[in-house]
Formats: structure tokens, sequence, C-alpha cells
């Protein structure tokens, strides 16, 4: 198994989880390397819930990242879970179009994508200007 699906498993014992019960655990590893975690934190509202990798991100630039190689997503149900639009448009922000999203089918099983294909003609910067 990859190490970066191992990681992504192991943090969604940390998720807050108390209304849907339907963990996610994300790991985002930089251009350097390092490895940054993070799971979904529910709130009763949903509206104000983190995602996994919109935590996984902000632990990774609050620690001075922006450049980023891959991420790995996975679910309690190992359902291959995908981003969501408003988590693939955070990674956009620092990710170009080649990020690898490596998508948790259980077992041993994966999926892989590239950003660009999971989320194309995303606003940038550029479309701004």
């Amino acid at each position: 198994m990859d190490d970066l699906i191992a990681a992504a498993r192991d943090i969604q014992d940390r998720a807050h989880v108390p209304y849907s019960g339907y963990t996610v655990g994300a790991a985002l590893e930089t251009e350097d390397g390092d490895v940054f975690v993070g799971c979904n934190l529910e709130n009763a509202n949903f509206s104000n819930s983190l995602h996994a990798e919109e935590v996984a991100v902000a632990e990774a630039v609050k620690n001075g990242h922006r450049e980023f190689s891959r991420l790995a997503v996975s679910s309690g149900r190992r359902d291959g879970v995908t981003p969501c639009g408003m988590c693939r448009q955070t990674l956009r922000e620092f990710c170009d179009d080649e990020l690898v999203v490596i998508c948790d089918e259980g077992s041993d099983d994966i999926t892989e994508y590239t950003l660009g294909e999971l989320l194309p003609n995303t606003i940038t910067q550029e479309t701004l200007e």
C-alpha cells in the first residue's frame, strides 16, 4: 500500500463525524516530500463543516508550503471518494492541473486522477485578470 494512502487512512480515526458517521482522511505531499494530513470535522449545521482536504492544505500552508505533488483521499467506506468541487477549487489555488489525486478503493485498489481531470477550466488568478 502506498504510504500516502496509509496516512490518509490513519488520520480518519481523528475525524469528528457525529452526524454522518462518514470519515474522510486526506494526505497531501509537498514537492519536497513532506506529508500533511487532515480529517473531516462536521458541524451541526453542515455548512460550517471542514473537509479533510481543506484541513490538509491549511496545515501545509500554515507550515510554509505552497507546492504539492500528490494528494491521497480515503473514506472509512473505502469507496473511492474524490475531493468535492469546493476542495478541488481550494487545491487549484496552490496546485496546477497535474496534481496527482489518489482515491482509495479499498485493499490495495486505488484510482488516480489529475486535478485537471477532476476540475477542468477552474477559476484561477489568470481568469480573474
